[in-house]
């Protein structure tokens, strides 16, 4: 009998993940025996970051209740009333619905998946998180990505928006703060996406799992706080802030006019039954976590201050290398002023080195720019060292491959 291999859906072969793929590389060299240098995963586990006690004794506790099987859909009524609460204090009113997920992935899969048919798009910002284009790869939609700009800090280029909205177009994506240039928002660019979004019909999808780690007085504004009618869904979580990443839990909140939003509402709830429920014992973390003590977030963001001027005042002293300075989360997007493939640069930088990075290239970027991600979360003896390694890689690297720096 004829052994014919499995077909894959076609739906799968545009999908990459950049922040993981690199990992099968590393993986080789790891096994040569080198010292390795992971600045590619944003994890603050794996380094001096712990959640709040508070929050795990509340999830301990509620599996010794026994709460281990399924949970309501949308989440457990606690948690619920307790990310209403948190959206208030960011300002958001109008709000229509509220759902826990098994972490802001699932949140937006369901969304986008709610609202968008094969042939349409969504705006996705790039740089940006690889997610959104692999689900929109999984869902048949068109690319259709806008552009950060990297002059103004990256900011959402609202001109570059304008141009690429078209009939196809459902909705427009935002990360705030941006994973992975660590930009945040002025108001007047979250109010001109507002603008657009109202003109064209467009739902704004909100991501901001970032949105307390902010450095040296910067203020995250939630988008959704600015306006009650546009409809917006808001998504956030406990693995970033709260240093939970494990835990798999996210959520959205669906803000706006009632009646633009019944039909929408009513589809991501489908979905929403249809998975069952988000993990069951960690949605008693969320209570913990947004109404208790915050005086974690006060020694992260000291830590993350120091990492950050550290990676941008290490990084913009090699020559060839340009860093913009983050605003929040905990990761750099520094520009190689060269015309060399970023992922070749990556490739044998981690080859010689064992250092762990992300090409730009797995974030999307401007044509003919090249770019690397660097996690700051390691402590600053582990960074020192690694930007060591690529201050000397990169002058050896510009100078074998006959690299004209730009």
């Amino acid at each position: 009998m004829a052994i014919h291999k499995i077909t894959p859906a076609q739906r799968t072969d545009n999908i990459t993940y950049a922040i993981r793929d690199i990992v099968v590389l590393a993986n080789e060299v790891a096994k040569t025996g080198k010292e390795m240098l992971y600045l590619n995963i944003g994890d603050p586990n794996l380094f001096d970051f712990a959640p709040p006690r508070h929050m795990v004794d509340a999830t301990y506790n509620s599996m010794l209740k026994n709460y281990n099987g399924y949970a309501p859909s949308s989440g457990i009524k606690s948690a619920l009333e307790s990310i209403e609460r948190e959206a208030e204090r960011k300002g958001i009113k109008n709000i229509q619905d509220i759902f826990v997920t098994n972490g802001v992935s699932e949140a937006i899969d369901i969304c986008l998946t709610s609202l968008v048919n094969e042939g349409e798009n969504v705006l996705t910002p790039t740089p940006g998180y690889p997610l959104y284009t692999a689900i929109a790869s999984k869902l048949r939609n068109h690319e259709n990505p806008y552009y950060l700009d990297e002059s103004t800090e990256w900011q959402p280029g609202i001109e570059d928006i304008k141009e690429k909205i078209n009939e196809k177009t459902k909705a427009i994506i935002i990360i705030n703060p941006n994973n992975p240039t660590g930009s945040n928002c002025s108001i007047e660019t979250l109010k001109q996406i507002i603008e657009l979004a109202k003109v064209h019909n467009l739902v704004i999808f909100a991501d901001e799992i970032y949105d307390k780690l902010l450095f040296e007085g910067e203020k995250h504004t939630s988008i959704a706080s600015l306006d009650s009618e546009v409809p917006i869904v808001t998504f956030g979580g406990l693995s970033k802030n709260y240093m939970v990443p494990g835990f798999r839990i996210g959520w959205g909140i669906l803000s706006g006019n009632k009646n633009i939003l019944s039909d929408y509402k009513e589809a991501i709830n489908k979905l929403l039954r249809a998975r069952l429920s988000a993990n069951h014992p960690e949605q008693f973390a969320i209570p913990s976590a947004l109404d208790g003590d915050q005086s974690h977030l006060i020694e992260a963001n000291k830590k993350l201050t120091s990492r950050r001027d550290l990676t941008v005042q290490t990084l913009n002293n090699i020559p060839g290398i340009s860093c913009i300075k983050p605003e929040g989360a905990f990761y750099a997007f520094p520009q190689l002023h060269m015309n060399q493939p970023d992922n070749h640069f990556v490739a044998e930088l981690l080859k010689e080195t064992g250092v762990v990075v992300v090409p730009g290239s797995g974030f999307g970027q401007v044509k003919g720019t090249q770019h690397f991600r660097v996690v700051f979360l390691p402590p600053e003896y582990i960074l020192e060292k690694a930007y060591s390694k690529i201050a000397k890689f990169a002058e050896k690297y510009f100078e074998k491959y006959e690299v004209a720096v730009k």
